[in-house]
């Protein structure tokens, strides 16, 4: 066993909490994953990992082990940069996460492009609607919408988006189209609980800021299923202006309240701040900005 394979073994096991996780995470099987750390505790007559059938976590000892292998291999990735560098030639894996709906459309629209131009480079991507702990899963960068709330990452600015308004044809054939925002309080109004304070929508009129506490039958941690929910008629809903986009394009949905918009998303890609940033993913980082600032 070459002791930089056992190293990255145990911190992937150590961030997967799991030896399958940790495994799949590099590429290879369990089994071998198994054995690098087998062979690293006998190297240093020390048990690393306390096992049980429901998890794997550190031991004290692996946990000392863990904090300083983290910035050695760093430090090895950075060589391996320069020698990049050199070459012209990017490779390595990237490990990103995004929201589902932003992460299976517009930025695998992105993303496509350059993989086309790294063809060395390989993109590991994982979609979910919750905020996934970066280092803890060994994600290199999340994309994600909103203010970046902890001070031990680093946050990108990759772009604004509109949040909107809209409702079905159907809906508002039903129950009339809303001509002002306070009217919102009478109609049964699709809540995205991902949202800070998702009961009350806020709009810009004659320059003031307006609240409307709005309620209704239907709520969802995903803007896509409030946008879906929207377009079968059930009520009106609230989100990012890229979800609903081929909604309004088919006529399934069409933007209420344009001229009252006083909310926007920014569009973030986050890192640990306390981590060498490999020069594929400055690079990436780099794509990312000026393909969406276009």
């Amino acid at each position: 066993m070459d002791t930089l394979d056992g190293m990255r073994t145990l911190v992937a096991v150590a961030r997967q909490k799991s030896f399958t996780g940790g495994a799949k995470q590099l590429g290879i099987s369990t089994k071998l994953a198994s054995k690098y750390i087998g062979q690293l505790e006998s190297k240093h007559a020390a048990l690393l990992f306390h096992r049980t059938t429901r998890s794997v976590t550190l031991t004290d000892t692996g946990r000392a082990y863990f904090e300083r292998c983290l910035p050695l291999l760093e430090q090895i990735d950075e060589l391996d940069d320069v020698i990049q560098h050199r070459q012209a030639s990017l490779s390595g894996t990237i490990r990103l996460t995004a929201p589902t709906a932003f992460g299976s459309t517009k930025l695998v629209d992105a993303l496509a492009p350059f993989l086309q131009l790294h063809p060395n480079i390989r993109v590991e991507l994982s979609l979910s609607d919750q905020h996934v702990a970066i280092i803890d899963e060994g994600v290199d960068v999340a994309i994600r919408f909103g203010q970046l709330q902890d001070s031990t990452l680093i946050a990108k600015r990759l772009m604004r988006m509109r949040i909107v308004a809209f409702a079905s044809p159907e809906y508002l054939a039903r129950h009339g189209k809303p001509s002002h925002p306070s009217a919102l309080a009478t109609h049964n109004c699709l809540l995205q609980k991902s949202q800070v304070d998702p009961d009350n929508w806020k709009f810009k009129v004659d320059g003031q800021l307006v609240i409307v506490n709005v309620q209704g039958t239907f709520a969802s941690n995903s803007p896509r299923a409030v946008t879906q929910m929207a377009s079968q008629g059930l009520g009106i809903g609230m989100g990012p202006k890229y979800v609903t986009e081929p909604y309004v394009k088919d006529g399934s949905l069409q933007l209420l309240f344009e001229d009252y918009e006083a909310n926007e998303l920014i569009l973030n890609a986050v890192y640990a701040s306390n981590r060498h940033i490999p020069a594929r993913i400055r690079a990436l980082l780099e794509h990312l900005a000026v393909t969406f600032k276009q």
